[in-house]
């Protein structure tokens, strides 16, 4: 099927959080064909996560105009991309591909073992997101379940600095505001840290959440609250890589977090737990029959100092 110098391809799309809960196919990959070379084809700035983390030698984008083609019935596709496709002994893809019309055409790039896997979990299955993305493998004999992401080489050699700080990370926002704790909430668990002599706080955040993490900072002590907005992924992974916890919801950002190993609370939506939430010994969840307004600071805090292991509470 494969040699042990031969080529794999991963095709994936979908959100951060989508391509995260991918990597532990590559991880899988890596395990049983270990001189295998790995590359992956997606959108760059998530896909770049997997060659940062050492799970790829190379990303290629999968906006690049070329690639529209093989999705036409019977369209001329570029030489170039039949070129690219041609050189990998497995092609494993998790597209959108309900009529196979990117399959037809890949198999005109040349001879290779295809393999197409789930755009997304079927919820009727009512298992974790994870364990669909590596099913597809079991037609390499690969048989595995219960991975845990793992991104923690983002991080180089480089370990926490030394500091006499807490230093916690918050995202309030996500992809859907169904997903989010009410803002009411954020700043009631802001006021209970804001008399902790001993803490710092990153916010993190995109467009969605600007106003929100604007106004974090006016409930702390000057100096005590940095906003990180809109930075690179690699670069955000390492800022949370240096922070002693995390906060967050049901989004990209909470599974990054968790895969290079913050100790991370996460608070849940309306979402399928069982399928979606990021995973790990380091990772809290917690939901109220109420939904996200249910969930209190008190129950945050108590996570929070149970995680970071403090015989004095940050809050």
């Amino acid at each position: 099927m494969i040699d042990h110098k031969g080529k794999i391809l991963v095709i994936r799309g979908g959100a951060i959080g989508d391509f995260i809960l991918t990597i532990p196919v590559f991880q899988a990959l890596k395990k049983y064909f270990p001189q295998a070379e790995l590359e992956v084809l997606g959108y760059p700035k998530v896909a770049r996560l997997a060659v940062e983390a050492g799970w790829a030698s190379q990303a290629k984008s999968i906006e690049d105009p070329g690639l529209v083609r093989f999705f036409a019935p019977r369209g001329p596709v570029p030489p170039e991309w039949q070129h690219y496709f041609s050189q990998f002994d497995i092609i494993i893809s998790y597209l959108f591909d309900p009529d196979e019309i990117f399959k037809k055409n890949i198999e005109h790039s040349g001879k290779h073992h295809y393999i197409h896997g789930p755009h997304r979990p079927d919820e009727k299955l009512n298992i974790h997101a994870i364990d669909a993305l590596l099913k597809p493998l079991e037609k390499l004999a690969v048989y595995e379940s219960g991975w845990v992401p793992d991104l923690g080489r983002l991080m180089g050699t480089q370990s926490k600095p030394e500091r006499k700080t807490i230093r916690i990370a918050m995202h309030p926002g996500s992809g859907s505001t169904l997903k989010n704790w009410p803002s009411e909430r954020w700043t009631e668990l802001i006021q209970h840290f804001s008399g902790v002599s001993d803490l710092e706080i990153l916010v993190v955040g995109g467009e969605a959440e600007r106003e929100l993490c604007a106004l974090i900072p006016t409930h702390l002590p000057e100096g005590k609250c940095r906003v990180f907005m809109n930075h690179p992924l690699d670069e955000l992974a390492r800022s949370l890589g240096e922070c002693d916890a995390f906060i967050g919801h049901d989004s990209g950002i909470s599974h990054l977090a968790a895969a290079i190993g913050v100790p991370s609370v996460v608070l849940w939506g309306p979402t399928n737990l069982n399928i979606w939430r990021p995973v790990g010994k380091h990772v809290t969840v917690i939901e109220s029959d109420s939904g996200l307004p249910g969930i209190t600071p008190r129950q945050v805090l108590r996570e929070i100092n149970r995680l970071l292991g403090k015989d004095r509470p940050v809050g």
